[in-house]
């Protein structure tokens, strides 16, 4: 069947914010004005469990009033396609955020008018950065007390690094919010009302707006008389990208037409030159079709984003694949879920053309899929389809082998697509079912539940026997046991959460290892000498061969590197996976009869434990950003609550009416610190963290860690 909507029609993008900054209510107002709905149902109205918001229809996000997993939905406005994802904004969940932007093409940002740049913000707007995902910046929350539109332009340009420039600015704030001026067309969009359907005036920029609104603030009236100045702003910032219009403007001062600055900022927003910003509040019905027009008009269509690369084994870049209906079909699953309909794999069609019934190649894994159905998402719902085309986010009903990050491809014309990069957990709990004759259950519907979810991570204590979950954070954990009851029907129970330390060595040490055993027959005798280095922080793992004249064959050098990479998970200090070294292979013997692989992997291994002993091994521990936000009353008591938790202030920051602390705190530390926090500032102060980076534990802290491992050197 033919292509029902132009690729150059279609707008793949996200909903992108720190949590509480109006995603969902946001996506609610953009379906219910492209008509895909015909209510509106707000976050606060959904903790009863009886109503949803279509995206966040999970029990778990009802009940907490967050986004947890990422969902996407389609509608149309002004003739253009709008698959929509809206994604979760708090940071045990920024794994959703990862996926979802490494498919779209476009991000809109939502900022908190009062709260302006917030931490997850950041760790969202690094993200596009590292996929080159161009963005636009939507101011909401301006009814709010507090709201302040140029504070948090000045962060973006501050704490994001990044250049914005005003499209619109706001007509009053607070209570007298009244709408915005468009900077493009240079006109006024008034509202007198807070109605889903009320309809706004349109009136001309005149000097004495800020008397015919009322408008009585002395901050709102100083940014009105600023118009001109953000106008010629925006008007120099788009000549930049259009030599010929730049020309006639200094030869005549005539500017250019809305038309050329619409096609100027598209421009600017596609090569990330600058990020347009506009305003508004989505609670109170006021610029969200103003917020759709922009994204037909400045985000980019799948054909004028950059084509997708194609790697090798080892993930370096060695081709690309077009966005066109005409190339072979390739696409990359970026999502698995599982629900009623069983397995849904999500997967974004970056080339080519699949229809159901079709034999596919997951070139990831060498597996071949048969596609059964197709589905269009509208957050919990389906539509069947009977084929796919470039540009297209479906999702793919029960592959039986293929996981997120995986390439789905034309068997004729095989390709692998660039890989996603997920985080590391950082913090664990023993789990186990609640009823023990539900073992077998439990342990399936975890194996799923971590399949979906790369973030996740499962094993088994080599010591206890216990079952090991791994995750981003104890919110994290808590939901994805709370899943397991909602969607499996099985209950688990839940460990003390611990900390997913790390080892490492301090300085350099060369060690050699002779493995000989004799025991009747042929025997077994491999030796290595290693060089074990420090390395930088987070630089890992590297093994280097520099064996000359043959003293260990060829084809048992990664039988050295293997052992060595089975042995550094089990550390010498606490059995933590040891990070961040080099081992060079500089010499060894063999026997012609008693040497083999097994022997040089066992030399290997016993090589390690040796050495580590004589390298100064030390223990590291996660330490989180943590950012604290609290009336300045409280301010004395949690700074001094953060240094008794062996953390570092960065510096303050004004929240609106409050004062955001930003300090480094170590991870065990923080554990059930919001109860704490919400005792000490009689529940005024709340707080949201991040991984940051690991650091070396201290040394009367480390001495309980060993203790209690039972593994002391």
């Amino acid at each position: 069947m033919p292509r029902t909507t132009p690729l150059a029609d279609i707008r793949n993008i996200g909903i992108i914010a720190h949590v509480d900054a109006g995603k969902t209510t946001t996506t609610e107002r953009i379906l219910y004005y492209t008509g895909r709905k015909h209510t509106i149902i707000d976050i606060h109205d959904t903790k009863d469990l009886k109503s949803s918001t279509t995206t966040d229809y999970m029990e778990q996000e009802q009940k907490r009033g967050i986004t947890i997993q990422s969902a996407a939905v389609s509608c149309f406005w002004k003739d253009k396609k709008i698959n929509l994802i809206d994604t979760p904004g708090h940071v045990d969940f920024t794994i959703e955020v990862n996926r979802s932007l490494r498919v779209l093409d476009g991000a809109v940002v939502v900022f908190d008018g009062v709260a302006g740049v917030e931490p997850q913000t950041e760790t969202n707007w690094r993200l596009a950065d590292n996929y080159k995902v161009p963005r636009m910046c939507y101011v909401n929350k301006m009814d709010r007390s507090g709201a302040n539109f140029r504070r948090t332009v000045q962060m973006v340009r501050d704490r994001l690094g990044s250049r914005p420039v005003c499209l619109q600015l706001p007509l009053g704030s607070e209570d007298n919010f009244r709408g915005m001026i468009d900077l493009v067309e240079m006109k006024a969009y008034v509202w007198f009302s807070d109605e889903k359907d009320s309809k706004w005036e349109i009136w001309d920029v005149t000097d004495d707006l800020a008397d015919k609104l009322n408008i009585t603030n002395a901050y709102d009236r100083e940014l009105l008389s600023q118009v001109a100045t953000y106008r010629t702003e925006l008007v120099e910032s788009c000549l930049e990208l259009d030599d010929e219009a730049m020309e006639k403007y200094l030869e005549t001062g005539e500017e250019p037409d809305a038309q050329t600055l619409k096609e100027c900022i598209r421009k600017a927003t596609i090569r990330n030159v600058f990020v347009p910003v506009l305003c508004g509040s989505s609670y109170k019905n006021k610029g969200v079709q103003q917020l759709l027009d922009a994204v037909v008009w400045y985000l980019p269509s799948p054909t004028q984003v950059e084509n997708i690369k194609t790697v090798d084994a080892d993930g370096n870049a060695v081709g690309e694949r077009k966005s066109s209906d005409d190339e072979p079909f390739a696409g990359l699953a970026f999502k698995v879920l599982n629900d009623k309909y069983g397995s849904l794999t999500f997967v974004r069609v970056y080339s080519g053309v699949v229809s159901k019934g079709q034999s596919v190649l997951n070139s990831t894994r060498g597996k071949r899929e048969r596609i059964g159905r197709i589905v269009e998402m509208f957050a919990k719902d389906t539509n069947d389809l009977d084929e796919a085309r470039a540009g297209d986010i479906v999702a793919f009903v029960s592959l039986q082998e293929t996981d997120t990050g995986d390439t789905l491809c034309d068997a004729s014309a095989p390709v692998v697509l660039e890989r996603m990069r997920f985080p590391d957990p950082v913090i664990s709990v023993s789990v186990e079912p609640k009823n023990r004759a539900d073992q077998d259950k439990f342990s399936m519907a975890l194996g799923k539940m971590v399949r979906a979810d790369p973030s996740l991570l499962l094993e088994t204590d080599r010591e206890t026997g216990q079952t090991i979950l791994r995750g981003m954070g104890e919110l994290h954990l808590e939901v994805t046991l709370d899943r397991l009851r909602t969607e499996f029907q099985v209950e688990g129970t839940m460990g003390r959460p611990q900390v997913a330390y790390r080892e490492t060595i301090t300085r350099p040490v060369t060690h050699v290892y002779t493995h000989k055993k004799q025991t009747g027959g042929s025997g077994q005798f491999a030796e290595v000498k290693i060089v074990f280095e420090p390395r930088e922080r987070g630089e890992g793992y590297q093994f280097v061969d520099q064996v000359v004249g043959g003293t260990v064959p060829r084809e048992y050098i990664p039988s050295v590197d293997k052992g060595l990479q089975l042995q550094k998970d089990d550390g010498v200090l606490a059995g933590y996976p040891t990070v961040d070294f080099k081992a060079t292979l500089v010499d060894g013997k063999y026997h012609e009869v008693d040497s083999n692989a097994l022997t040089f992997e066992i030399a290997a291994k016993a090589c390690f434990r040796e050495a580590m002993k004589l390298a100064g091994p030390t223990l590291l521990e996660p330490v989180m950003k943590v950012e604290v936000v609290i009336p300045e009353d409280y301010l004395g008591d949690v700074i001094g609550d953060v240094n008794r938790r062996r953390g570092t202030i960065l510096g303050q920051l004004e929240r609106g009416n409050n004062i955001a602390v930003e300090a480094h705190v170590p991870l065990s530390e923080m554990f059930g610190y919001i109860g704490h926090l919400r005792g000490m500032t009689s529940g005024r102060g709340s707080f949201s963290m991040e991984f940051s980076h690991y650091d070396p534990v201290p040394r009367n802290v480390a001495d309980e860690i060993i203790a209690k491992s039972g593994k002391a050197a």
